[in-house]
Formats: structure tokens, C-alpha cells, sequence
């Protein structure tokens, strides 16, 4: 096999099989690493710190929540080595090109609130690292370093997660052990307690927090051979990503409960840790930096989508790539700086409003790749400017959508607005089980008479 360029060559076109380079094990090493950073332990703190729940009630929530929501995500993750190409242009193949710009721009949007947050907690660890750093130039130093690992593309990443694995898996257990060793605070155990509305509130927090994920991780696994299969890809993108979230969520409330009331959660790490605290903190930062770059990736390949939807002889090269990549890192981080004072609060808040536009597009993709086409598209339609035989609208889609967001309002619980149910519920947000539930017979009973017959498709890849 050929040596692969340093800087990825591929963006939304497809990767044909002699550039099939990667390992189905690669993808548990991607996801258990790029879940262990700040963000996934400043929101396990929230099933103690917002939601009131205990210890014990607060890890089995987060335990079901993330099982649960893998499965989904896993599944996206599985099409990857089958299609080889982006999960957000392989949305045309329900939508319609233009349908799919939809899903295209919420995805986007939800990537580069993630950027954003991350780089933010990148410049606060640094500069609670090394005070003499302003938060600012810490979110320069943060975006500059994710950038970097963006523009190289997929190879970096995957080294660097490999990487991760160990050193991020094993500091983060030793960073548990070391709450405990230095000295429990009063009330450890007995802080919290049991409510319907708290658990399910965790468990909607780790399912989406999985769910977020899904329209972009089959990105990664396109490099893999199709003989791969989808078993192989599904368990080891699920594995990787459960364990790898549900360890840091469960630290994080852990350090919740044993860190000083009002102080914040990463504060909380250093304070909790002891002697380990510091070095931890430096290991979080280095995993903002790396894991980061993934954000950023999904924004340009969105982006690309967008453009190439109304362009569609354009299949951009790196070149494009880079500098697409250098101009949203430099918007991100100049919104980042305005707004890094009080953006985390925010965070899952914008993320949990845009999920309620996501869940259906998740229902409806696996029911159509599973049920209806089973894997088989044309590529060619995919990529072409009136979307071939998908055409430009698929109705049957984009009405199943709506539908599917529609019964999610009374079970929504977002700053926008809360919904009845979710108002009785003290506030859990269900609304994403619900969206699953009612979209996915919803879009199946629509589309089940939509299947191409294969002597259609070949004719179609022929034209």
C-alpha cells in the first residue's frame, strides 16, 4: 500500500477503495479520546449541580443515557465504510440536494458551537494553568493548535486519539483515585437525591450528548474497506464512544460533589485532585486542543456541502480544505473572545435546542440506509446538481421531519420554551425520545413504496 499524504486529500467526494487506509479499531481509539476533555466533565456535573440527583442515581443515569444514545450514533458510524462518503452528503439521499441543506446548516451550526465552547474552555484552562495567560490569548492559542490538527485532516486525528486512549484514559482514572485518597468532604454520600425529573434530565443529557455525534461520525469510518461491515464498525465506534463519555461525565460528578459549592467545575478538578490537579488540567487542555479539531472538520465539510449543492461539478481539493478552515477558526475565535465570559452557561442549552431539529433527521437517515435502500444509493445522483433520481425536494422526507419536530413541542425544555409535559416533569427534556419514536414509522410507512429497483440504480449510475 502507498504511503498516505501527510495532509488529507479527500473533502466531500468520494474515497474510493485504494484509499482505503483505515482500521475498524481506530475507531474505538478516536472516540474514547475525544470524549475524555472538559466539556462532557463540566456536563456530568449537571445531573448533581442542576438536576439534585445523588451519586449513585446520578452514574446510572448517565450509564443509561449513553448506552442508549450510542446506538444511534454507532449505527450512523456503521454507513461510513459502505457509501465512503460524508454523512451530511449522504442526507441527499433522503432529502433531495436541496432538502438535505436543511440538516447541512443545523449541523454546521451545532459543530461550531462546540468549536467555540471548546476553544473558550481551552483559553480558561490555560490561563488557570498559567495565570499570567489572559483567557484571550489562551482561545487563540487553543483555536491555533485545533486548526492545525484540522487542516491535516484525518491521519493526525486518528494518531492523536490513539494516543489519547492511554494517556487521557489512565489520568482520568488516577485523577478519580485522588479525590478519594485526599479526603471526602462532609456529605459526600448523602448529597442529593432521587427524582424522576432529575434522572431523566441525566439520561436525556447522555443520550444526546451520544445523538450529537451522529452527523458526523460516519466522516471517520469512510476510510475503512466496505468488507469492514457494519457490525464491526458499530461495535467499535460504540464502545469507544460510550466508555470514553461515560468516564468523564461520572468524574465530573463526582468532582461536583466534592468540590466547594459555587466554584466551577474545572476549578473544581484542579482544587479536588490535589498534587494531580495541575498535571490533570494540562492533559484536559492538550484534549481540547486535539479532539477540538474534529469540530472544526465537520463545519468545513458542511460548509463544502453547501456550496458544491449549488456548484455541484466542484469536488474541492485540501487546498480548499485549508483555507475554508482558516477562515471559520478565525471567525469562531473572534466570536469566542466576545462572548467567553459567560458562553459555557449557554452551551448545552444551544446544543439541546438544536438537537430538537436533529433527532428527526437521525430517525429518518437510519430508517432509509437500514430499512429502505439498505446501503444502496447512487452515488452519482448524490453528487449531481438536481439531485438525480432523489431529485432536489424529497416531500416524503422533509414532511416526516417536520412531523417528527412538531411532537417534540410539549415535551421540549429549552431556554426558548417548555412544554407542558416537560413543565410537569420538572423540567426533563424528552423530547428526543419522542422525535425517535414518531418519526421513524412516520417516515417508513411514507417512504417504503420510494425504494429504487436495482436495475433503476444501475441504469441511474449509468446515465
Amino acid at each position: 500500500m502507498p504511503d498516505q499524504p501527510v495532509v488529507e486529500k479527500h473533502t466531500i467526494g468520494y474515497v474510493p477503495p485504494e484509499d482505503r487506509h483505515g482500521k475498524v479499531r481506530d475507531l474505538f481509539t478516536l472516540w474514547f479520546g475525544t470524549n475524555i476533555a472538559p466539556l462532557p466533565v463540566v456536563t456530568g456535573a449537571a445531573g448533581v449541580t442542576v438536576f439534585g440527583l445523588d451519586l449513585f442515581w446520578c452514574v446510572v443515569a448517565i450509564i443509561v443515557g449513553h448506552l442508549v444514545g450510542g446506538i444511534f450514533m454507532a449505527l450512523h458510524s456503521a454507513q461510513g465504510p459502505q457509501m465512503g462518503i460524508p454523512q451530511m452528503i449522504q442526507s441527499r439521499g433522503q432529502f433531495g440536494s436541496y432538502g438535505a441543506l436543511i440538516v447541512v446548516v443545523i449541523a454546521a451550526v451545532m459543530y461550531l458551537a462546540f468549536f467555540a465552547s471548546n476553544i473558550v474552555l481551552a483559553g480558561q484552562s490555560l490561563h488557570g494553568i498559567a495565570e499570567p495567560i489572559p483567557v484571550e490569548a489562551g482561545i487563540v492559542i487553543g483555536a491555533l493548535g485545533s486548526g492545525l490538527i484540522a487542516v491535516i485532516g484525518y491521519k493526525v486525528i486518528h494518531s492523536l486519539n490513539k494516543v489519547a486512549t492511554w494517556v487521557l484514559g489512565i489520568a482520568i482514572v488516577l485523577g478519580t483515585v485522588a479525590i478519594f485518597v485526599s479526603g471526602l468532604p462532609a456529605g459526600f454520600w448523602t448529597q442529593g437525591e432521587y427524582s424522576t425529573a432529575g434522572f431523566l434530565a441525566t439520561v436525556s443529557l447522555g443520550a444526546l450528548w451520544q445523538i450529537a455525534f451522529a452527523p458526523y461520525v460516519s466522516d471517520y469510518s469512510r476510510y475503512l474497506p466496505a468488507s469492514v461491515g457494519v457490525k464491526a464498525t458499530f461495535t467499535a465506534t460504540y464502545l469507544g464512544c460510550t466508555l470514553g463519555s461515560i468516564l468523564p461525565f461520572t468524574f465530573g460528578a463526582i468532582v461536583a460533589l466534592a468540590m466547594t459549592p459555587g466554584v466551577e467545575v474545572m476549578t473544581g478538578v484542579r482544587d479536588t485532585t490535589g498534587a494531580f490537579g495541575t498535571p490533570l488540567l494540562v492533559l484536559f487542555l492538550l484534549s481540547v486542543i486535539s479532539h477540538n479539531a474534529l469540530n472544526l472538520y465537520g463545519t468545513v465539510l458542511s460548509i463544502i456541502t453547501c456550496v458544491q449543492t449549488f456548484v455541484a461539478s466542484w469536488i474541492p481539493t485540501a487546498r480548499s480544505r485549508v483555507v475554508l478552515s482558516l477562515v471559520v477558526m478565525a471567525a469562531s475565535t473572534y466570536f469566542a473572545i466576545g462572548v467567553s465570559s459567560n458562553f459555557i452557561s449557554y452551551f448545552v442549552d444551544i446544543v439541546l435546542a438544536l438537537l430538537v431539529v436533529l433527532v428527526p433527521w437521525t430517525a429518518i437517515n437510519l430508517i432509509d440506509f437500514y430499512l429502505i435502500h439498505r446501503g444502496n444509493y447512487d452515488l452519482d445522483s448524490i453528487f449531481a446538481a438536481d439531485g438525480g433520481i432523489y431529485g432536489r425536494f424529497n416531500g416524503q422526507a422533509i414532511l416526516a421531519y417536520v412531523i417528527g419536530i412538531l411532537v417534540q413541542i410539549p415535551f421540549m425544555a429549552t431556554p426558548l420554551y417548555t412544554g407542558p409535559v416537560a413543565d410537569k416533569l420538572d423540567g426533563a427534556d424528552l423530547s428526543w425520545i419522542i422525535g425517535l419514536v414518531a418519526t421513524a414509522p412516520i417516515y417508513y410507512l411514507l417512504a417504503r413504496g420510494r425504494k429504487l429497483a436495482p436495475s433503476e440504480l444501475a441504469l441511474a449510475s449509468h446515465a
